[in-house]
């Protein structure tokens, strides 16, 4: 049977390596097909020792991206630019899913790896920042390495240019780079959904009801606040963005009933 392909990128101490362990834990509840995992990581400690842990590198094209990044509109961060590196994982056959480390499983995964074959896969990102053109979302990506090399390529010969074409943010650049060799395809919006857009409840709901799961959501994405610690006991917050306490999201992430 083909496997499930996944790969994190985990740096620095934001995230812990539960964060991965859940995330491996997740897939592997919601795959109908073996999961293999990898995490690029600068730490490996407490890391399932079922998970595929790769050097977090340091690119020869680091100095100049980082100098163009100074001009550019978004300061992101493009340490997820080495995922798209040939030949990273050698035995690789198949697409390749690239999850950030702050969303959650909640549904089945595997039309997320089978989605418009041949294609680089992102959902529509919800917001746009000024300035920086996207067409995707970078929380949950899919694609190829044996078909879009170039995504690594590109940024890697001419730095000053990818991020140029990017804006700063990875997400944009993935998502144009790959528009403009005709490969961009977005995932249904209802597949992956935003916490605090599509599950919180509007003001005043939210201070009473708890947050609910879009029918059809396979992966909940928590970009900036509340992350899932935050949201599984209840968020304190202001009015507009309080949340009450989040039953499923427990079950989802931690495996609990």
């Amino acid at each position: 049977m083909t496997p499930f392909n996944a790969i994190c990128i985990k740096y620095g101490t934001l995230y812990g390596p539960e964060y991965v362990n859940r995330l491996f834990a997740g897939l592997k509840r919601n795959s109908s097909s073996p999961v293999r995992m990898f995490c690029m990581t600068d730490e490996a400690t407490g890391i399932d020792a079922d998970i595929t842990c790769l050097p977090l590198p340091s690119e020869p094209f680091k100095e100049r991206m980082e100098t163009a990044m100074q001009a550019a509109p978004k300061r992101g961060r493009l340490q997820k630019i080495s995922l798209f590196r040939p030949g990273l994982i050698a035995d690789l056959i198949g697409p390749l899913m690239v999850f950030d480390l702050d969303v959650v499983i909640t549904g089945p995964v595997d039309d997320l790896r089978d989605h418009a074959p041949g294609k680089v896969c992102m959902r529509h990102e919800w917001s746009a920042v000024k300035g920086v053109p996207t067409l995707g979302h970078g929380s949950v990506e899919r694609f190829d390495p044996a078909l879009h090399g170039y995504l690594y390529e590109f940024m890697a010969t001419n730095p000053e240019a990818g991020v140029a074409l990017g804006g700063g943010s990875e997400q944009s650049y993935t998502s144009l780079c790959a528009q403009q060799h005709g490969d961009f395809e977005p995932y249904p919006d209802a597949w992956i959904v935003s916490f605090k857009l599509n599950c919180r409840p509007t003001r005043p709901l939210n201070l009473v009801l708890e947050p609910r799961l879009p029918a059809g959501a396979k992966v909940v994405c928590f970009h900036g606040n509340p992350k899932m610690t935050d949201a599984m006991d209840g968020y304190r917050s202001d009015p507009l963005h309080s949340t009450r306490p989040c039953r499923w999201l427990r079950q989802a992430w931690t495996g609990a009933a």
